[in-house]
């Protein structure tokens, strides 16, 4: 089990707040502070997980809950037709979110928005955002990091050109948020509304050639 780094100056000011007030005050009232440091430590963190293998798998981001499948609702959609998987991530869910496919990033764009609460459909459109495209050897594949109410900084380590493999670590959402993908309409999706995901483990769809 690993912290993403992200989490680490959260965890950090947490711990020094918890010394500072127990030695000023007393060791009693360091305790919320070491708690909040404990909560931090549990978002953050950064389990292992097995990705399955084949390049046609489309493995899902994050840990979430799926929201929705089909066409999207708005007009805030990648250029294009796709299958669109909404997921909702909890506070209580792993937060490190991961590349779901095979390929190469092509393009990497940052949206500019509102603080909508992210299951809400409209959130999708409205809300900052950002997006990353992946080309792979049966289509092009759009991952797009949404934040929410809670979710006010997006972290995104991927640059156009990099090669990556499905499940590898990318990035992480505080706190809070969502994740919607555009998958090619040859796509098999494999979920289905209501179900729980495994990041970089389930797989959600597969790319057909």
């Amino acid at each position: 089990m690993f912290i993403d780094r992200a989490g680490l100056p959260f965890i950090g000011a947490a711990v020094l707040l918890a010394l500072i007030v127990g030695l000023w005050l007393g060791r009693g009232w360091s305790v919320p502070f070491l708690v909040l440091a404990a909560f931090f430590v549990f978002f953050f963190r950064d389990p292992d997980r097995t990705t399955p293998a084949g390049e046609n798998i489309v493995v899902s981001p994050a840990d979430a809950r799926i929201m929705a499948v089909g066409p999207f609702p708005g007009k805030g959609a990648p250029p294009g037709e796709w299958h669109w998987i909404s997921m909702f991530l909890s506070p209580m869910d792993v937060h490190v979110n991961r590349t779901s496919v095979t390929g190469v990033v092509t393009r990497v764009e940052y949206h500019p928005g509102r603080f909508l609460p992210a299951y809400r459909q409209e959130a999708g459109e409205l809300n900052e955002w950002t997006e990353v495209w992946f080309d792979t050897a049966r289509g092009p594949v759009v991952q797009r990091q949404i934040v929410g109410i809670l979710a006010r900084r997006i972290v995104n380590r991927l640059k156009v050109g990099d090669r990556v493999v499905a499940g590898q670590r990318y990035g992480v959402m505080k706190f809070g948020s969502r994740i919607d993908m555009f998958l090619p309409l040859k796509a098999t999706i494999s979920v289905k509304v209501g179900e729980k995901v495994v990041g970089g483990e389930t797989k959600i769809a597969t790319l057909e050639p």
